[in-house]
């Protein structure tokens, strides 16, 4: 079934601010909270440093309403600038692609893509855009094994 979840960009608090979040509503983190140095080294990337490699990657809480609290450190050593603003995603996870494609094709008209479409190493078809208005959206559909 199709969700929306709210995803937050931290500099380097995400783990704080989760762990207060979690005292606020109670109940258990979803998945394995993932670390950039959970990631696959990919070639031309910008090399992490340690302290980076400790930083969550993603993390997800379940609070009220069926709706997930996501988040993510935003390291300014792979690009990254968080500012008031762009600290706020909304997280669409539709049931197909086509429905994906549907949407990001519909939302990203007049705004930007900031990552194209793609098969991405968690296993799931992701993409993220701007639309016209200033609003963060991002895409991830399971892949149907």
């Amino acid at each position: 079934m199709a969700t929306t979840n709210i995803y937050l960009n931290f500099k380097n608090q995400t783990e704080a601010a989760f762990m207060f979040y979690k005292s606020v509503f109670g109940g258990e983190f979803e998945g394995t909270i993932g670390r950039f140095g959970d990631m696959p080294v990919v070639p031309d990337a910008p090399v992490l440093s340690e302290a980076d490699k400790n930083l969550i990657m993603h993390i997800c809480l379940p609070i009220l309403g069926g709706v997930r609290l996501m988040g993510t450190d935003a390291p300014e050593s792979v690009g990254f600038h968080v500012t008031m603003g762009n600290n706020v995603h909304i997280s669409l996870h539709p049931d197909t692609r086509d429905e994906t494609e549907k949407l990001f094709a519909l939302l990203s008209t007049g705004g930007t893509v900031d990552m194209p479409l793609q098969e991405m190493f968690w296993g799931d078809y992701f993409g993220s855009c701007t639309d016209q208005f200033g609003v963060h959206w991002m895409f991830n559909c399971e892949s149907k094994k």
